[in-house]
């Protein structure tokens, strides 16, 4: 049976991963990072609890197979870009060193689909020196999801704008062309999952796996 760590589970994408995990029948043991009390109640989760969040890796445990991270913040709610990379890139980062440290096979993270190291815009460029940094790692198997725009529910600018060409895709696209565009949480949770433990499985070709939105599609729906 598999015992698996999350970090970012309260988050967008984290919250239906932990959904996904527990409802898994392969996975016996789920060790959540939180800083606050977690929505779900299960014999088989875990809280690694802590205020500060950048003394988590400390926290993770020697027994995990798998790791998956959804752990990320805005720059708007950190204070500024240099404050969200201390979360997105320093965190994440720190988090994988100490997976790997502590023998875990698969790593799991949810990214982002512009993600490139040498992109000259601040985030895709952070998120692509992460994957870069992880990939340096050589876990076992390493997994990428880059959904394109999650599909929530926040009533940002921002999200009213996107959810209207959202509505002009499915128009003139259909469905199809939303999926391609735009994912659900809860189809990238349990895309993430399906993909995290068909690694664990052998059933992975290659050591690194990257998802873009129609393998993210396929896998979660």
């Amino acid at each position: 049976m598999t015992t698996a760590v999350l970090a970012g589970s309260t988050g967008q994408t984290g919250t239906p991963i932990l959904t996904h995990l527990l409802a898994a029948p392969s996975v016996s043991s789920v060790q959540a990072f939180t800083r606050k009390t977690l929505p779900h109640t299960s014999s088989s989760l875990t809280p690694l609890t802590a205020s500060d969040p950048h003394t988590w890796p400390s926290l993770y445990p020697s027994n995990a197979q798998i790791f998956f991270s959804a752990l990320a913040t805005s720059r708007a709610i950190a204070g500024g870009f240099e404050d969200q990379r201390k979360v997105d890139y320093d965190l994440n980062l720190a988090l994988a060193t100490k997976a790997k440290e502590s023998g875990t096979k698969v790593y799991v993270l949810v990214s982002a689909a512009n993600a490139n190291s040498h992109s000259y815009f601040g985030y895709p460029k952070m998120k692509g020196e992460l994957e870069e940094a992880v990939k340096a790692l050589d876990f076992e198997h390493t997994i990428f999801v880059r959904p394109g725009w999650i599909a929530g529910e926040r009533q940002t600018t921002t999200e009213n704008v996107l959810r209207r060409v959202k509505g002009l895709l499915r128009t003139v696209g259909g469905d199809r062309a939303v999926d391609f565009w735009a994912q659900t949480p809860e189809v990238i949770g349990r895309a993430a999952v399906k993909a995290g433990l068909e690694a664990l499985e052998g059933k992975q070709d290659g050591k690194v796996r990257v998802l873009g939105g129609g393998e993210i599609i396929r896998l979660g729906k």
